[in-house]
């Protein structure tokens, strides 16, 4: 049975990633999946932070947000304080970079990355971490050619993808309707390696067990497969 937009359960919803898509940061992109539009930018500062120096290692690190109008009715900016939903997610992001960042390799550099959510259609910190990592490569290529570092310190790519129950159908690639009435939710992390970074499901109307649990990794392992698959598609093309 097909889902409301024409997808079938195991389909991922359209994606277009656009490097360079802003002249001044070292890593620029825009990436779309179906209505969620994300930037994601990849800065280079030859420091780390107090708490690193004189480690030898870089460090790699996220903000996130969402713009005033990336939704229907308009949200706050967040000034001072940071809202518990948005410091969870860039931890999230920064911690997926990290998984495939040696920061020894790195030295005592830090990679800033800033996802901007444009528009929000379900799926946002997903398609934040899956194009945060072309933008990091991006300024990792840039940080080389300028020999700011002489190695690249990237050793594995890293996606992410929603999952979830709705109407009792394991589906991939939620969007805000199926977010929204989702028995079970889950957001999973890979690397290009086939390797968890990070699992976060939550029974959000129901319970689930061992069986639903195996069959929703599955399909994000195999939709991961596929954004690994993009990303890496993206990255040869000359920008």
């Amino acid at each position: 049975m097909a889902r409301h937009d024409g997808r079938k359960a195991a389909d991922l919803r359209p994606i277009e990633i656009t490097r360079g898509y802003t002249n001044n940061a070292a890593g620029s992109v825009l990436i779309r999946t179906g209505g969620t539009v994300v930037l994601c930018t990849a800065c280079f500062e030859p420091k780390v932070p107090g708490w690193k120096k004189g480690q030898g290692s870089g460090w790699v690190t996220a903000e996130y947000d969402m713009l005033p109008g990336a939704t229907n009715e308009r949200r706050r900016r967040n000034r001072g304080k940071i809202d518990g939903r948005t410091q969870e997610i860039q931890r999230l992001i920064g911690r997926s970079l990290r998984a495939v960042v040696d920061l020894d390799a790195l030295g005592e550099n830090s990679i800033l990355l800033d996802c901007d959510v444009l528009q929000a259609d379900g799926g946002t910190r997903t398609a934040s971490v899956t194009g945060a990592y072309v933008a990091l490569c991006d300024c990792v290529r840039v940080a080389r050619k300028n020999k700011w570092i002489t190695e690249t310190p990237v050793v594995d790519a890293v996606a992410a993808i929603s999952v979830g129950r709705v109407k009792g159908r394991a589906l991939l690639d939620l969007d805000y309707p199926e977010d929204s009435t989702a028995e079970v939710d889950m957001n999973v992390v890979m690397t290009g390696s086939g390797k968890f970074v990070e699992v976060q499901g939550t029974g959000e109307g129901a319970t689930f067990d061992r069986k639903d649990l195996d069959k929703l990794l599955r399909l994000a392992s195999r939709g991961i497969k596929q954004l690994v698959e993009i990303q890496t598609k993206a990255l040869r093309k000359r920008i």
